[in-house]
């Protein structure tokens, strides 16, 4: 899959790590980014810098009556970026209702999910294509005091690993980047170093060139995974601090 040329939309791209790729995407020579955004006055900043390259449609990818216009405004779309979440700071037990909860699981994985089932048909045009799904260290441990956002990106990974599966014949990739720390007003709740959104973005352009399977993309990440691989129960063990009110670190 290479980046240059090809044509991309970035869900949630008007911020944060989904503007970082928009830009990176930019930089690396793409010919065409759509920006999805709730509202297209919030990706205008965007479009005026590159006019000729840069288009903003208004995505909600929760209401479906959008996922569908936008794949019919987006034909030519050869790599989608699924990048919008959300992350409503409730535990699962503590929350009032179950309303946090569904929100989560609907923006982190039905939202996603259905994006692929939209633009496979699309995707399947090309000779190749590629898929990258934004995800989080939080969905390969379960972080207690992160509530439903943990559990929705647990079932945003192993859907990713399926929609890989089943997109295979037509040669469209799909990634998972698991991503920790990363200086965006979603992590602020956690303490410690946090990467800048542009690194997440180069590292993942990079993942899908080279067509990975799945990619850590900062140190918190590859922390914690190397820590629940040495010691799961220590780490389950500390991270239920979290539900005292003990802010996450990075741990550097």
């Amino acid at each position: 899959m290479k980046i240059k040329d090809c044509v991309a939309l970035v869900t949630g791209g008007n911020r944060g790590i989904g503007e970082a790729f928009v830009r990176a995407l930019l930089e690396r020579g793409a010919r065409r980014v759509y920006v999805g955004s709730r509202e297209i006055a919030n990706a205008e900043h965007l479009v005026r810098e590159a006019p000729d390259r840069v288009t903003a449609i208004r995505l909600d990818v929760t209401n479906p009556d959008h996922v569908a216009q936008a794949a019919e405004d987006c034909g030519d779309v050869s790599l989608l970026i699924n990048n919008a979440g959300a992350f409503c700071m409730q535990t699962l037990l503590r929350a009032p209702d179950l309303s946090s909860a569904r929100q989560e699981m609907e923006i982190n994985y039905f939202a996603p999910l259905a994006m692929c089932r939209a633009f496979a048909p699309i995707l399947a045009r090309h000779e190749e294509s590629a898929i990258a799904n934004v995800l989080s260290a939080g969905g390969i441990v379960a972080v207690p005091g992160m509530g439903g956002y943990s559990p929705s990106k647990f079932a945003a990974r192993a859907m990713t690993t399926c929609v890989r599966a089943e997109l295979a014949p037509q040669n469209t990739h799909v990634t998972a980047l698991i991503v920790g720390s990363v200086d965006t007003r979603m992590a602020s709740h956690v303490e410690g170093f946090k990467e800048a959104p542009s690194t997440i973005a180069k590292v993942g352009l990079k993942a899908i060139e080279r067509r990975a399977d799945e990619v850590d993309t900062d140190y918190m990440a590859l922390d914690v995974r190397a820590s629940s691989a040495r010691d799961p129960k220590a780490q389950e063990m500390m991270l239920r601090r979290s539900l005292s009110g003990d802010r996450v670190s990075t741990g550097r």
